[in-house]
């Protein structure tokens, strides 16, 4: 079976700041590696071998990486999913490993999803208080509501939480898709009238669970990752480095 993987870096990341004023997000680094060249690293190692990258802002300096390239020339007023829908031609003919740019994990995060007989799953920390409260004086204030059924599949995902309860696991920005998973996702959206370029990835999964029935398996992930949203981010994986890479 031939597995693809897929980065999403088409967005500057504007929260970043000064670090994102002459580069896209992707080329931050923690601890002296970019992000881009960690998510490429990690996804080779847990065997996926051929790798495409989402491009946008400033996609002259990605172009040393030598992956295939699909550009989303309308990254600075759409988003992850819009992005995403740019390397269709790969999502329609296999399976693929689809990661958001500015996280970082290990391989044995992407061989959890890459060895999940499911069409449509995605990784979560059950763990994420402890990292979030590290990032945020409110944990709430950056988290989203998420909650599983018996059987593992997501009953609830991207919604407001007004209590750590109903946040059974931090969504990473790590999903699989198999090409009926996204012949699912693509058919859901447009007979449900959503506008893509308008819809954050857990909205649009959100809406297709309660209105489509779309089964998304969530696989637990307990081993290092981050997330950069800003500066900040930065500073915490630089001086805790072990203990989330």
């Amino acid at each position: 079976m031939n597995v693809r993987g897929i980065i999403l870096a088409a967005g500057r990341g504007s929260r970043m700041g000064s670090f994102t004023s002459q580069q896209p997000k992707c080329l931050s680094q923690v601890r002296g590696k970019s992000l881009l060249s960690r998510a490429v690293a990690t996804m080779q190692e847990a065997g996926v071998a051929d790798i495409a990258v989402v491009t946008g802002y400033r996609n002259d300096l990605l172009a040393p990486f030598g992956l295939r390239e699909f550009h989303n020339a309308e990254w600075a007023r759409s988003n992850m999913v819009y992005s995403l829908i740019h390397a269709s031609p790969w999502l329609m003919r296999d399976d693929c490993i689809v990661s958001y740019g500015d996280i970082f994990y290990r391989p044995s995060a992407v061989k959890s999803l890459m060895e999940t007989p499911a069409d449509i799953a995605l990784t979560y920390d059950p763990d994420w208080l402890r990292l979030w409260s590290m990032r945020a004086e409110d944990p709430l204030a950056d988290a989203e509501t998420f909650r599983l059924r018996s059987d593992g599949t997501i009953s609830e995902i991207g919604g407001k939480p007004t209590v750590v309860s109903e946040v059974e696991g931090q969504y990473m920005g790590l999903l699989k898709f198999t090409p009926t998973g996204w012949v699912q996702v693509v058919q859901g959206a447009h007979d449900v009238g959503l506008k893509l370029d308008e819809t954050s990835m857990t909205g649009m999964l959100q809406q297709l669970i309660l209105k489509q029935s779309l089964q998304v398996r969530g696989v637990m992930y307990q081993d290092g990752w981050g997330e950069v949203d800003t500066e900040a981010d930065l500073a915490i994986y630089e001086s805790n480095g072990p203990e989330w890479l």
